[in-house]
Protein backbone atom coordinates (compact mmCIF):
# COMPACT_ATOMS: atom_id res chain seq x y z
CA UNK A 1 0.00 0.00 0.00
CA UNK A 2 1.14 3.57 -0.65
CA UNK A 3 1.48 6.36 1.91
CA UNK A 4 -1.81 7.89 0.72
CA UNK A 5 -3.63 4.54 0.83
CA UNK A 6 -2.33 3.88 4.35
CA UNK A 7 -3.40 7.34 5.53
CA UNK A 8 -6.90 6.86 4.06
CA UNK A 9 -7.13 3.40 5.65
CA UNK A 10 -6.05 4.78 9.04
CA UNK A 11 -8.44 7.72 8.81
CA UNK A 12 -11.38 5.39 8.16
CA UNK A 13 -10.45 2.41 10.36
CA UNK A 14 -11.82 3.67 13.66
CA UNK A 15 -15.19 5.18 14.57
CA UNK A 16 -15.26 8.77 15.71
CA UNK A 17 -12.95 11.61 14.80
CA UNK A 18 -9.93 11.12 12.57
CA UNK A 19 -6.65 10.24 14.32
CA UNK A 20 -3.83 12.77 14.44
CA UNK A 21 -1.24 10.29 13.13
CA UNK A 22 0.36 11.20 9.79
CA UNK A 23 1.92 8.53 7.57
CA UNK A 24 5.09 10.08 6.14
CA UNK A 25 6.89 7.25 4.35
CA UNK A 26 6.79 3.51 3.78
CA UNK A 27 8.61 0.85 1.82
CA UNK A 28 8.63 -2.95 1.90
CA UNK A 29 10.03 -3.14 5.48
CA UNK A 30 9.69 0.31 7.07
CA UNK A 31 7.11 2.93 7.95
CA UNK A 32 7.53 6.44 9.34
CA UNK A 33 4.59 7.81 11.34
CA UNK A 34 4.34 11.28 12.92
CA UNK A 35 2.21 12.49 15.79
CA UNK A 36 1.87 16.28 15.97
CA UNK A 37 2.23 16.68 19.74
CA UNK A 38 0.29 19.26 21.72
CA UNK A 39 -0.51 19.82 25.38
CA UNK A 40 -3.11 17.01 25.37
CA UNK A 41 -0.27 14.49 24.87
CA UNK A 42 1.73 15.74 27.84
CA UNK A 43 2.03 14.67 31.45
CA UNK A 44 3.27 16.45 34.57
CA UNK A 45 6.96 17.22 34.23
CA UNK A 46 6.67 18.70 30.74
CA UNK A 47 7.05 15.52 28.72
CA UNK A 48 5.05 13.39 26.30
CA UNK A 49 3.09 10.75 28.19
CA UNK A 50 3.97 7.07 28.04
CA UNK A 51 0.50 6.05 26.80
CA UNK A 52 0.88 8.51 23.89
CA UNK A 53 4.18 6.94 22.87
CA UNK A 54 2.75 3.43 23.25
CA UNK A 55 -0.18 4.32 20.99
CA UNK A 56 2.22 5.74 18.40
CA UNK A 57 4.38 2.60 18.51
CA UNK A 58 1.35 0.32 18.23
CA UNK A 59 -0.09 2.24 15.31
CA UNK A 60 3.25 2.32 13.44
CA UNK A 61 3.62 -1.45 13.89
CA UNK A 62 0.07 -2.07 12.70
CA UNK A 63 0.50 0.11 9.62
CA UNK A 64 3.84 -1.37 8.52
CA UNK A 65 2.12 -4.77 8.58
CA UNK A 66 -0.99 -3.48 6.79
CA UNK A 67 1.30 -1.95 4.15
CA UNK A 68 2.37 -5.51 3.28
CA UNK A 69 -0.78 -7.60 3.74
CA UNK A 70 -3.37 -5.05 2.63
CA UNK A 71 -6.20 -3.35 4.50
CA UNK A 72 -6.81 -5.96 7.20
CA UNK A 73 -8.31 -3.97 10.06
CA UNK A 74 -8.73 -6.99 12.32
CA UNK A 75 -5.03 -7.66 12.86
CA UNK A 76 -4.53 -7.26 16.60
CA UNK A 77 -1.69 -6.58 19.02
CA UNK A 78 -0.65 -9.67 20.96
CA UNK A 79 2.41 -8.16 22.65
CA UNK A 80 3.94 -4.72 23.08
CA UNK A 81 7.16 -4.22 25.01
CA UNK A 82 8.56 -0.72 25.34
CA UNK A 83 11.72 0.71 26.89
CA UNK A 84 11.86 4.43 27.66
CA UNK A 85 15.35 5.94 27.33
CA UNK A 86 14.98 9.68 27.86
CA UNK A 87 12.39 12.34 28.53
CA UNK A 88 10.73 13.34 25.24
CA UNK A 89 10.26 17.04 24.62
CA UNK A 90 6.79 18.44 23.88
CA UNK A 91 7.48 18.38 20.13
CA UNK A 92 6.28 16.11 17.35
CA UNK A 93 6.92 12.43 18.03
CA UNK A 94 8.04 10.23 15.16
CA UNK A 95 7.89 6.45 15.01
CA UNK A 96 9.98 4.40 12.60
CA UNK A 97 8.68 0.85 12.36
CA UNK A 98 10.83 -1.93 10.91
CA UNK A 99 9.18 -5.20 9.96
CA UNK A 100 11.31 -7.99 11.46
CA UNK A 101 9.09 -10.97 10.64
CA UNK A 102 5.95 -11.39 8.60
CA UNK A 103 4.47 -14.85 8.87
CA UNK A 104 1.07 -16.16 7.90
CA UNK A 105 -0.33 -15.65 11.43
CA UNK A 106 2.17 -13.47 13.34
CA UNK A 107 4.21 -10.38 12.54
CA UNK A 108 6.95 -8.76 14.64
CA UNK A 109 7.92 -5.10 14.33
CA UNK A 110 10.69 -3.05 15.93
CA UNK A 111 9.68 0.58 16.51
CA UNK A 112 12.04 3.44 17.31
CA UNK A 113 10.36 6.49 18.86
CA UNK A 114 11.96 9.89 18.40
CA UNK A 115 11.45 13.51 19.43
CA UNK A 116 11.62 15.68 16.33
CA UNK A 117 13.66 18.50 17.80
CA UNK A 118 14.34 20.07 14.42
CA UNK A 119 17.22 17.80 13.45
CA UNK A 120 15.24 14.72 12.35
CA UNK A 121 14.34 15.45 8.74
CA UNK A 122 17.19 17.86 7.98
CA UNK A 123 19.99 15.63 9.27
CA UNK A 124 18.57 12.40 7.91
CA UNK A 125 19.92 10.92 4.69
CA UNK A 126 16.78 8.85 4.03
CA UNK A 127 13.13 8.82 5.13
CA UNK A 128 13.79 6.29 7.89
CA UNK A 129 17.09 7.72 9.22
CA UNK A 130 16.93 9.83 12.37
CA UNK A 131 19.92 10.95 14.46
CA UNK A 132 20.28 8.46 17.35
CA UNK A 133 20.55 11.16 20.03
CA UNK A 134 16.83 11.94 19.72
CA UNK A 135 15.74 8.31 20.33
CA UNK A 136 13.41 8.46 23.34
CA UNK A 137 11.98 4.93 23.39
CA UNK A 138 12.10 1.59 21.60
CA UNK A 139 9.28 -0.92 21.29
CA UNK A 140 8.86 -4.42 19.95
CA UNK A 141 5.34 -5.23 18.88
CA UNK A 142 3.84 -8.57 17.85
CA UNK A 143 0.60 -8.72 15.89
CA UNK A 144 -1.76 -11.58 15.23
CA UNK A 145 -2.99 -11.69 11.64
CA UNK A 146 -6.42 -13.22 10.99
CA UNK A 147 -6.18 -16.51 9.06
CA UNK A 148 -8.69 -15.41 6.43
CA UNK A 149 -6.98 -12.13 5.40
CA UNK A 150 -6.78 -11.52 1.64
CA UNK A 151 -3.01 -12.06 1.44
CA UNK A 152 -3.11 -15.21 3.58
Amino acid sequence: MTVDELQAFLDGAFPGPRTNFVVEACDDRHLRLRLPVDITHSRPGGTVSGPTLMALADCAAWLVIVAQIGPVALSVTTSLHIDFFRKPAIVDAVAVGTLLKLGSRLAVVDVGLFSDIGRGAGAASGPFDVPPDVLVAKAQVTYSIPPDHPAG
